[in-house]
Order: structure tokens, then C-alpha cells, then sequence
């Protein structure tokens, strides 16, 4: 085993990497390409030459490339060999965690990550560290009870707190030309928002848990003559998981609120079925279906409707540089009118997609796009034409984790509404920072 390995410093890093000087060629070539975040390509090389196996160098950098390539099993075998020569190597242990860590292996992964913590590692790997055993913690939900909580708090500004139009002229059908009165128009204001959550799962039996969690938030707008704009949510859901060896199979009944102003405006009630498939340990494919009686107050009770909907998503994660990870989604919903207005109740089709990377420990970074297609299954009882709307949203979001608990997030969103019918199309652009806590 050469000296520089025998010198490494306790944290070199989370890859592990260090500076070798002798190797033989098999091992120097595998160092290379793990250095150059080919991990995929440094694992295919090491299959080459099994002769190798039990080599330390060799053991080293195969188990960090089989490790970043998805290949847990064989990584976790060849750092084990390693670690039978050097069993206080920092840098190969934390290796080995992961690759436990992936394997399922909780118990083991949990033994090592706090091992590791004891030693007092910088800040940047300690925030990793916390990032796996909080990970692990969700995890063991499949077999102990498990809860937590959040409070968040946020300020920001809204370019269009009403959902009015650009302008103050727009031209509609069979009506021509018409003004837009001031409050019918965008209406610009800044913002303060309160937010909590909570959940819990128990497990019942071997890979079935009841579970159940609540989210609220509510919109404090900075000017009194636009507090009926000022929107708040809450939402309730519990049900039942199970899980088989690559399949987690969930359903729940969920009751929801939305209010404006001081008012409720609309309450959900439905249900909802969801199937995950894991295809590998780093790809995974789900589908859903959904429904719901939306109930409307007030003047808006025209508006009540029953919905279905299904959705189908793809999740990858990449084990190169950043980590990062890429959520695909498609989703369709019908509305069927209750109050026999079926000029209210669209049709929906909408994709989501979005990628999230980890450019630091402590800091995340998360890029998303939303289009939702609406097609209303009637004409406009005033306007006569039947509504058409394309929504797309484009959101990017900073978060950096402060401690464990405490970590704030910078985020902005540029909407836009298009529709056949003017009086319905829109721009929102929405900038908004939050400090978020979480009682884990």
C-alpha cells in the first residue's frame, strides 16, 4: 500500500479521493476516472480486471466507483477488503455508509454515519452525514412509529395578487372592446406568509403503515385595501402503505381547505391511489388516480363539480457530480358540474418536470416547469365562446441548510396564463423568501 494512502487526512472528502503516487496501471486508471467524476466508466474498467480483486489500491477506487455508479453490492464487497487493512480510513468508511446506505442496509449505515459524526468532521461533510441519518430516520418508519413538524415563515412580493389582466382594454367576443375596471386589472403587493406541517407513521404489521399528515399556510398582504385577495390553505390526509420488496402501493383520503379573504372559498374532499415502482436502485416509475367533491361558498356554489384524475411520473437520480435528480410527470382530470354548468368545469392535461442537484452540502438548488392545459366543456353563458387556457409556470428555488433544523430558501416563479378568452389570461411573477424550522 503506498504512503499517501497510509497519510490520507481524516476528511478528504466525501468521494474520498486522495493523491496515490505508485500504483500499479489497473489502479491508477481506475483513480483517473473517479477523480474526473467517470465513475460509470471507472466501474466497466474494474470489471475488466478481477485478477485485481484484493489489491488495496485497487479495492479503493473500485469500491467508490461501483459505489457513485449505482452498483452498491459490489462497492460495499471491495471497501470491506479495504478496510480489513485499514479500518480507521475515514474517507473509505464513508464510502462504505452509503453503499449501506443504498443496500438497505439501515442498521449498518446508521452504526457507521454516527461513528463518523462522533469525530467532529467539517460542516460541509457533517451536513451530508445529518442529510443520510435523516434519511434513514424516514426510512425506519417501516417498522417503528415515526413523527415530525415544521413551522415556516416568509416574505415576498406578488405581481398580480387578484389574478387580473395586463391591461386595461382588451377585446372579447360578441362584446368588442372592453375597459377593465382597476380592481379587475394585476395588482401588485408585497407579502408575509406562516406556514406548519406535520406527520406520522405508524407500522401495523411487516411493510404496512397507517400514516397521516396536515399542511397549512396562510397569506398576509401588505396593503388593507387587497386583504380579500389574501389566499390560505389546509390540507388533511391519512391512509395506509404497503410495501413489496420493489413495489410501494399507498391510498388515503384526504379533506381540504381553500379560503379568501376571511372566507372559505372552496373544501375538497376525496381519495387517492398511488403505485411506485423501483426499477433500480437509482430509477423509479409511479401512477396514481385520484378524486374529489369540490364544494364551492357563497356566490361560487355554480362552480361545485366532482373530479377524477390519473397520473403517471418518472424519477431518476444521477450518481455523478451534484447528485442531481430529474422528476418527470403527466397528469389528466375531468370535471363533471353538479349545478349543470358545464361552461364552470375544464378539462385538464398538464406535464411537470423538474431537476434538483446538491452543488454543496449544505446548499440545494431546484429547477421546475408546469404546464396545465384547460379546455372548459362548454361555451361562456356572456361571452359565448367556449374558454381555452394554456398555464405554464417556471420556478427555480435556492435552499441552504443553516443547521439540522434551520434552513432558508430563496425562491421566484414567472407564470403565465394564455386564453382565447382575454378576460382570462394573466402574468404572475412571484419572488418570496423562507426561513423554514423542523422539529425532527
Amino acid at each position: 500500500m503506498c504512503n499517501a494512502v497510509r497519510r490520507l487526512s481524516p476528511w478528504a472528502g466525501l468521494l474520498g479521493l486522495v493523491s496515490l503516487s505508485a500504483f500499479a496501471t489497473p489502479a491508477e486508471d481506475l483513480k483517473a476516472l473517479v477523480e474526473q467524476g467517470k465513475s460509470t466508466e471507472a466501474y466497466a474498467e474494474a470489471k475488466k480486471h478481477p485478477d485485481q480483486y484484493g489489491d488495496t489500491d485497487f479495492d479503493f477506487f473500485y469500491g467508490v466507483a461501483a459505489v457513485n455508479a449505482g452498483h452498491a453490492g459490489d462497492g460495499v464487497l471491495a471497501l470491506e477488503r479495504f478496510l480489513l487493512n485499514f479500518p480507521e480510513n475515514v474517507s473509505a468508511r464513508l464510502q462504505l455508509a452509503r453503499g449501506y446506505f443504498l443496500l438497505g442496509e439501515d442498521a449498518r449505515a446508521r452504526e457507521e454515519f454516527e461513528a463518523l459524526r462522533k469525530l467532529s468532521p467539517p460542516t460541509d461533510i457533517a451536513a451530508t452525514i445529518d442529510r443520510f441519518l435523516d434519511a434513514i430516520r424516514l426510512r425506519e418508519t417501516r417498522y417503528t412509529t415515526s413523527a415530525g413538524a415544521y413551522i415556516e415563515f416568509g416574505l415576498g412580493n406578488d405581481s398580480n395578487v387578484n389574478g387580473g389582466v395586463a391591461g386595461s382594454n382588451i377585446f372579447l367576443a360578441n362584446l368588442g372592446p372592453v375597459v377593465i375596471s382597476q380592481t379587475g386589472q394585476k395588482i401588485n403587493d408585497n407579502f408575509a406568509s406562516l406556514g406548519a406541517g406535520g406527520y406520522i407513521s405508524h407500522p401495523v404489521a411487516p411493510g404496512i403503515a397507517l400514516f397521516g399528515n396536515a399542511q397549512a399556510e396562510q397569506k398576509q398582504l401588505g396593503r388593507n385595501d387587497n386583504r380579500q385577495y389574501q389566499l390560505g390553505n389546509l390540507d388533511v390526509v391519512g391512509g395506509i402503505s404497503i410495501l413489496r420488496e420493489e413495489n410501494l402501493y399507498k391510498a388515503s383520503l384526504n379533506r381540504g381547505y381553500i379560503t379568501l379573504g376571511n372566507r372559505t372559498y372552496r373544501t375538497g374532499t376525496g381519495g387517492a391511489a398511488e403505485w411506485r415502482h423501483q426499477l433500480s436502485e437509482l430509477k423509479s416509475i409511479g401512477a396514481g388516480i385520484q378524486t374529489a367533491q369540490l364544494r364551492y361558498t357563497e356566490s361560487n356554489t355554480s362552480r361545485d363539480a366532482d373530479f377524477w384524475g390519473i397520473n403517471a411520473s418518472y424519477r431518476q437520480q444521477f450518481s455523478i457530480r451534484w447528485q442531481p435528480t430529474l422528476a418527470l410527470g403527466i397528469n389528466h382530470g375531468r370535471q363533471h358540474s353538479t349545478q349543470d354548468r358545464a361552461d364552470l368545469v375544464p378539462r385538464t392535461t398538464g406535464i411537470t418536470a423538474g431537476v434538483s442537484f446538491t452543488p454543496a452540502a449544505k446548499w440545494g438548488v431546484a429547477l421546475d416547469y408546469l404546464f396545465l392545459q384547460s379546455d372548459y366543456q362548454a361555451p361562456d353563458v356572456i361571452i359565448g365562446d367556449t374558454r381555452r387556457d394554456k398555464y405554464q409556470a417556471y420556478t427555480a428555488a435556492v435552499s441552504y441548510l443553516i443547521s439540522r433544523n434551520l434552513s432558508v430558501r430563496a425562491e421566484a416563479q414567472m407564470a403565465r396564463n394564455q386564453s382565447n378568452i382575454e378576460l382570462y389570461a394573466f402574468p404572475r411573477d412571484v419572488f418570496v423568501v423562507k426561513m423554514r424550522y423542523e422539529f425532527k
